[in-house]
C-alpha cells in the first residue's frame, strides 16, 4: 500500500467495531501488495489465495499446518490485530505474541474485583454458583472448595456409570501422568484441551491470566477458573466418551482420541464463544460501576 494513501496505512479500527475471531489453517499467512493474504495449496498449480480483512477482525487463530511470514507479523502488529497459534479447533493454544488491545476495560474490571478481598470472594461465590447450580451461603474459599470437591467426586461416579466405565477414583501423578488407568488419563488430556480453549477466550478479551478468583498460584489462574466452569459439561463429557472408546478396543492413543473428540465438541457446542460470554458474565463488564457492583454475586 502506498504510504499516505488515504491514511489507510496507519488506520486503527477499535476492537469494539471489529468482528471477533477468524480461523485459518493449512496455509501461509503472508503479505501481497501491502495486504494480508492466506495462501493454501502453495505447492499446487492453482493455489487458493484469500485476502484477510485484518483491520476488521480482533484476532487471528492460526491452526495446524500453517506458517506466517515476517511481513505478516509486522502488518498485524501495526494495526493491532492479535494472533495466536492454536491446535485443531482450538483444542490447545501453543503460543501467542504479547496481546496489546486498544481497550483495557476487561483487565481493569478484573483487577478491581480481584484487588478487593470482599468482592473477590463474591466473584468466587458467583463462579461456584455457575458450577454447582446454586448460591452457597459460605464465604470461606476453603469451605467452598471442599463442597465443590465432594460434588465433583459424585459427578465422576455418575459419569462413569452413565458410560459404563469402571471407576476407582481420581488419581493423578504430575511427575508421571500416564501411570494411571484409562479414564484418569482421558480426564488429564481433556482438562488440558479445555484449558487451551479457555486460554484462547481469556486472550481474546485481553483479561489477565494470572489474576484468578479461585485458583491462586498458577500463572494461568484465571484460565483455570474459566476452564473449571466447563468441567462437568465439556471436560468430563469428552473424557468419559473417549475412555469408553479406548476400553472397547480403539487402539488410537488416548491423547489423539481426546483431541479429536474435543475438536468435535468445541466446534458443535461453540465452546470458545461460550467461554467468552462466561468471562463477561463473571466480571459483569456489561454492568455500570454504580449498579450493583458492590453487591454479592
Amino acid at each position: 500500500m502506498l504510504k499516505g494513501r488515504l491514511g489507510l496505512e496507519t488506520a486503527r479500527v477499535p476492537h469494539a467495531d471489529r468482528h471477533g475471531l477468524i480461523w485459518l489453517e493449512r496455509g501461509e499467512l503472508c503479505v501481497i501488495d501491502g495486504c494480508l493474504h492466506f495462501m493454501s495449496g502453495k505447492e499446487s498449480l492453482t493455489p487458493h489465495v484469500l485476502q484477510i480483512p485484518h483491520q476488521a477482525v480482533s484476532m487471528i487463530l492460526l491452526g495446524p499446518g500453517s506458517s506466517v511470514t515476517h511481513d505478516a507479523l509486522r502488518l498485524l502488529a501495526r494495526h493491532g490485530t492479535l494472533m495466536a497459534a492454536v491446535g485443531q479447533d482450538g483444542v490447545r493454544t501453543y503460543t501467542a505474541p504479547p496481546l496489546l488491545p486498544d481497550r483495557s476495560d476487561v483487565a481493569r474490571r478484573q483487577a478491581e474485583l480481584w484487588g478487593n478481598p470482599r468482592r473477590r470472594v463474591s466473584v468466587a461465590r458467583h463462579m461456584y454458583a455457575l458450577r454447582l447450580g446454586e448460591i452457597l451461603p459460605h464465604r470461606d474459599l476453603d469451605t467452598l472448595r471442599g463442597i465443590e470437591g465432594a460434588r465433583v467426586k459424585a459427578i465422576y461416579r455418575l459419569m462413569a456409570d452413565k458410560y459404563g466405565i469402571p471407576w476407582d477414583g481420581r488419581h493423578y501423578d504430575r511427575n508421571n501422568p500416564e501411570a494411571t488407568d484409562i479414564p484418569n488419563q482421558a480426564i488429564n488430556h481433556a482438562a488440558t484441551a479445555v484449558q487451551g480453549a479457555a486460554a484462547i477466550a481469556v486472550q481474546s478479551l485481553a483479561a489477565i491470566p494470572q489474576l484468578g478468583f479461585i485458583h491462586e498460584d498458577s500463572g494461568q489462574a484465571f484460565v483455570l477458573d474459566i476452564a473449571d466452569l466447563f468441567r462437568d459439561t465439556i471436560t468430563l463429557q469428552i473424557a468419559f466418551s473417549v475412555a469408553k472408546k479406548a476400553i472397547n478396543g480403539d487402539q488410537t492413543s488416548i491423547d489423539r482420541l481426546v483431541r479429536r473428540e474435543a475438536s468435535t465438541v468445541f466446534r458443535k457446542q461453540d465452546v470458545i464463544a461460550s467461554m467468552i460470554d462466561k468471562i463477561k458474565q463473571v466480571l459483569r463488564t456489561e454492568e455500570s460501576d454504580g449498579a450493583g457492583s458492590d453487591s454479592d454475586a
